[in-house]
C-alpha cells in the first residue's frame, strides 16, 4: 500500500475533482440574464428528476435564483473554456457577461432563465428547495425540461463528439480521453 499524505480540510473537497463544469444561467425579475460557472453540481433524485447546485451567497446569481426560483444548468465544452472562465471572473450585478464574452442567451423552453446557445446540453429547473451548508447554499432544482444537441447524447455522452470540461481546481481544467474502460 502507498504511503498516505494528509490533505488540509480547506482543500479536501478537491479530492472529489475533477468535477463536471457547468454554466448556470438565471435571470432577474426584470428579465436581465446572468451566467455563472460552477463545478459543484450533481443529480439528487431520478423520480422526481432533481439536481443540485452549490452557490456562495456572495454571488449575484445566488440572489437571482432566490428571487425567481429557477435556473438552467448548461453544459459547456472545451470550445468555450475562455468564455467559461471569464464568466467566473466578473460579477453580473453591474455587467452583462453574455455581451462581454460573446455567449448567446436564447429563450429556454419552460423557464424564464435563458439557455446558453454555445453549450451542448441544457437542464431547465424550478427551485424545489434550498438549504445553507456552511459558506454555500445548495439549491435543489426539479428538472422541468432537458435537451442536448443531436448526435451528442443518447443515454450517455458521445465523448468523441463532446469534449466536456472538468474542473481540477483553480483555473485548471481537463477533458476526458475518449478511451472507454469496462470491467
Amino acid at each position: 500500500m502507498s504511503e498516505k499524505s494528509n490533505v488540509d480540510f480547506s482543500s479536501a473537497y478537491r479530492l472529489l475533482h475533477p468535477m463536471h463544469t457547468v454554466l448556470v444561467s438565471c435571470v432577474d425579475k426584470a428579465g436581465k440574464p446572468n451566467v455563472l460557472p460552477l463545478a459543484w453540481a450533481m443529480p439528487t433524485s431520478r423520480d422526481p428528476a432533481m439536481v443540485a447546485i452549490s452557490v456562495a451567497p456572495s454571488r449575484y446569481s445566488h440572489a437571482l435564483i432566490e428571487e425567481t426560483s429557477e435556473f438552467v444548468i448548461n453544459l459547456p465544452t472545451v470550445d468555450i473554456i475562455k468564455e467559461t472562465l471569464a464568466c467566473g471572473r466578473t460579477s453580473g450585478k453591474n455587467r452583462d457577461k453574455f455581451a462581454e464574452t460573446g455567449l448567446t442567451p436564447l429563450p429556454a423552453r419552460k423557464v424564464k432563465a435563458p439557455i446558453v446557445k454555445e453549450c451542448i446540453a441544457h437542464i431547465e429547473c424550478k427551485l424545489h428547495s434550498r438549504f445553507k451548508t456552511g459558506d454555500h447554499t445548495i439549491f435543489v432544482g426539479e428538472i422541468v425540461e432537458a435537451y442536448a444537441n443531436k448526435g451528442v447524447f443518447t443515454d450517455t455522452y458521445d465523448i468523441d463528439k463532446a469534449q466536456m470540461l472538468y474542473h481540477l481546481g483553480g483555473n485548471v481544467f481537463a477533458t476526458l480521453d475518449p478511451k472507454r474502460y469496462m470491467p
